[in-house]
């Protein structure tokens, strides 16, 4: 990987993400006994840059690019004005003067996709409208510790069809994840995404489902993950949308439904009360605190493989 973008979780192969997956095992176990953090990032310089404010997203990288030996530059809108006062391409061919690589947390996917053609260091997709990539690779990473393969096994989603529900689908296509994504009518994944995953799925033998029925789609699920409804940018649709996914809320009453060995996962931040209740979401079959550390293992290892070594 080393020198690639990442902009989407179909950008790496099964292979790949495996063995990123038990890099990022080492380094959790590294960190957890204390033991001298390996450093591959040493002396490169990442900037990380934010038109969308962050707890998880910039803790995570910042620790990361730090624990690896490297420097973080953190970056927010008010100080780039990314596409307003300076035009992306040029936000890009300057950072690529100074920087080994840059992560960023856009709003408009096309955002990343024009940084990536501008600057010659490797562009991560620290989230944008279309894909989440790198919580998914933290979120298969979670259930790969916890079920010691994730080929076969079976995860849904319940919620709105967007950024992470995109790149989990994806994912899973990849790694011969079964996927399921249940949205209430009109909140559907984008037709391309689907289609893509699907064609990827030919070949991992993942099954990929939408449906409009929650309640089915938990059926067979050992993991059942939700996300808010209404998305940073999308607050002035929040009343129209809790009507809409009035019967998607991931709740005891629809997890009974599920195999009584389900685990459940949230990306974070969550809205409780909405999508997941305070009983689900702090459960101890809850995962949502073991993705948001994996968050900071799995960007680690995604770094050391993109910029690693000489």
């Amino acid at each position: 990987m080393r020198g690639r973008d990442f902009l989407s979780a179909a950008d790496i192969s099964a292979d790949e993400a495996l063995a990123l997956f038990e890099l990022a095992k080492r380094y959790k176990e590294q960190r957890r006994v204390k033991q001298k953090h390996e450093t591959p990032l040493n002396g490169k310089t990442v900037a990380v840059l934010f038109q969308k404010p962050s707890l998880r997203t910039r803790v995570t990288f910042e620790l990361a690019v730090c624990e690896l030996g490297g420097y973080p530059v953190i970056l927010t809108q008010a100080e780039v004005g990314l596409g307003q006062r300076e035009a992306v391409k040029d936000v890009a061919r300057n950072l690529d003067r100074w920087v080994d690589a840059i992560v960023a947390r856009v709003f408009a996917h096309e955002t990343l996709v024009e940084m990536a053609e501008w600057a010659q260091a490797p562009v991560i997709n620290a989230l944008s409208d279309l894909e989440h990539p790198c919580q998914a690779l933290a979120d298969l990473f979670t259930l790969w510790e916890l079920w010691g393969d994730v080929r076969g096994h079976r995860l849904t989603f319940v919620g709105d069809g967007f950024n992470v529900a995109h790149s989990l689908m994806l994912l899973c296509a990849v790694l011969g994840t079964h996927c399921t994504v249940a949205t209430p009518k009109g909140y559907e994944p984008k037709e391309t995404i689907v289609q893509k995953a699907l064609e990827i799925a030919k070949v991992s033998g993942a099954q990929i489902v939408v449906t409009n029925d929650p309640v089915e789609a938990v059926r067979n699920a050992e993991a059942v993950y939700t996300d808010v409804w209404a998305s940073m940018g999308l607050e002035a649709e929040a009343e129209k949308r809790r009507k809409d996914f009035a019967g998607f809320q991931v709740n005891s009453e629809l997890l009974r439904n599920a195999p009584s060995n389900v685990v459940v996962m949230h990306c974070l931040p969550a809205h409780r009360g909405e999508e997941i209740t305070d009983e689900v979401l702090d459960a101890p079959f809850s995962l949502a605190w073991e993705q948001a550390e994996n968050r900071l293992h799995a960007q680690k290892a995604l770094l050391a493989a993109i910029l690693g070594g000489e």
